[in-house]
C-alpha cells in the first residue's frame, strides 16, 4: 500500500515553538530566566560574570549555574541584593538558588 508522498517544509524554531503549547511554555520560562539574569547582572563583580549562566526557573524559584565553588560562595553574598533587585522589577521570584555547574572535559 503507497502512502501520499510528504511535503517536507521547513519551520523556523519560533514557529515550532509556537505550534507546540508545551515547547512555547518552555521559551518563556528560559526568557524570564535569562531577563532575571539581565537584572541581577550589574550586582555581579565584572571578573565573575562570564562564570554565571541563567538557569532553570520553576514555581519561582530560579536557579543561577556558576562555574566554580569559589563564585558560587561570592554570588551567596550577594543573594539578598539579587532579591531586592528582582522584586523591585516585578520579577515573580520568591527564591534564588545556586548551583555549581561542572563543566565536561
Amino acid at each position: 500500500m503507497r502512502t501520499a508522498p510528504r511535503l517536507h517544509t521547513m519551520l523556523s524554531l519560533e514557529q515550532a515553538v509556537g505550534g507546540a503549547p508545551s515547547l512555547a511554555l518552555l521559551q518563556e520560562r528560559i526568557r524570564t530566566s535569562q531577563h532575571c539574569l539581565q537584572l541581577v547582572r550589574p550586582l555581579i563583580p565584572p571578573a565573575l560574570r562570564q562564570h554565571v549562566k541563567a538557569g532553570p526557573i520553576q514555581d519561582n524559584e530560579w536557579c543561577i549555574l556558576v562555574a566554580s565553588a569559589a563564585a558560587s560562595t561570592k554570588l551567596r553574598q550577594l543573594l539578598p541584593a539579587m532579591q531586592q533587585v528582582l522584586i523591585q522589577n516585578g520579577a515573580q521570584v520568591n527564591a534564588i538558588r545556586i548551583k555549581v555547574q561542572i563543566a565536561a572535559r
